[in-house]
């Protein structure tokens, strides 16, 4: 598989440059891409193992529809990995982790005020990352990231609905409360913040889509 044209079409679904709908025409991406088919079908293929988008026959691919009820049966399993997650970052965080969760939070700051989705998603995925390093549990990151990506349409696509600040607010205290937790030297209470947290994100995007 060809690893950068996967994360380019990754990253046009992710942040809905294709929309739900759209179909992923193998000719036209083969033309663009400089490549042949067989090549392609193998990125098509991964994309659909990860549920962005499903194959039709002599055509491409089809970009998913955004189903609530799979997302929160994905949340469902998110809460319990993320709860590992946390765990295991506080069990093994240094002060270099602690130092990089600080850049990570002064970058929320310039957003007050700026609506940007795209900018507030790649400041949650960079701390996701820093997560992952401080965890230090490869299988824990690729099935925690699995899961991620296939709800990370659905916030991007009600980020900016309501008090924009809010959002924001919300993105830098979970961080904040990360790296209290790290200091406090308890990972069994980082671990149930990490799971409290995502139960948090995960009513508040609930509201939004039913429009409550």
């Amino acid at each position: 598989m060809n690893p950068e044209i996967y994360e380019i079409l990754k990253d046009r679904i992710l942040y809905m440059q294709y929309q739900p709908g759209h179909i992923l025409n193998e000719k036209v991406l083969a033309e663009e891409f400089k490549m042949s088919r067989t090549p392609l079908r193998e990125v098509l293929m991964r994309l659909e193992w990860d549920m962005l988008v499903r194959i039709l026959p002599r055509t491409g691919a089809l970009v998913t529809e955004i189903e609530f009820y799979l997302m929160m049966h994905t949340f469902q399993v998110r809460f319990e990995i993320e709860g590992l997650v946390g765990r295991l970052a506080a069990e093994h965080c240094k002060d270099e982790h602690l130092k990089k969760i600080d850049a990570i939070i002064e970058k929320c700051n310039p957003l007050y005020g700026e609506r940007n989705c795209r900018k507030l998603v790649e400041v949650d995925i960079e701390f996701r990352n820093l997560l992952f390093k401080a965890a230090s549990n490869p299988v824990l990151k690729e099935t925690s990231t699995n899961l991620y990506t296939i709800t990370q349409r659905l916030w991007y696509t009600i980020l900016d609905r309501g008090n924009w600040d809010d959002e924001v607010k919300n993105v830098q205290n979970e961080i904040m409360g990360t790296k209290k937790s790290w200091e406090d030297g308890d990972p069994k209470r980082a671990g149930a913040f990490r799971k409290d947290a995502l139960t948090r994100h995960f009513e508040l995007i609930r509201g939004k889509f039913w429009g409550n």
